[in-house]
């Protein structure tokens, strides 16, 4: 990521638990040239990829993730922590995170195979998250 993008995001320590370094994007968002700019940045690297969907966890994952499925020409899937998704049809998984515990949930029609997807997300901490997405839309029938 560019000097310019991550002198911008703001770091909070020991949120939401001491020990925690927080990456505070709202100061990004506020910045309208470089959030642009980082939208542009992700979607660049996929633009000539044939990417059909872009997969992004709520809620900061959906601020990143439907810009760059615009850019990218692309339908969004938006993954919800449980019981935040209206259709009863839905794949789940729960992971561990590095302050607890979650399950997410996408909707089972929202894939299917041969969909070229690319994951979008705010952050990379443990991987739990991104892991938990690369479980749900594996392979599909």
């Amino acid at each position: 990521m560019p000097d310019k993008i991550k002198e911008i995001i703001r770091d909070i320590p020991d949120f939401p638990k001491k020990g925690i370094l927080f990456k505070d994007i709202t100061t990004l968002l506020s910045n309208g040239p470089e959030f642009k700019r980082a939208v542009e940045l992700i979607a660049g690297r996929y633009r000539d990829k044939g990417i059909d969907r872009v997969v992004a966890v709520e809620s900061r994952g959906f601020i990143l993730g439907a810009p760059v499925a615009c850019a990218l020409g692309a339908g969004f899937v938006p993954v919800r922590k449980k019981g935040k998704l209206p259709h009863p049809d839905k794949l789940s998984y729960s992971y561990e995170l590095e302050y607890g515990s979650d399950t997410l949930e996408m909707h089972r029609d929202a894939l299917i195979k041969g969909h070229k997807v690319l994951v979008v997300d705010d952050l990379l901490a443990t991987g739990g998250t991104v892991g938990a997405v690369v479980s749900m839309t594996g392979p599909r029938k």
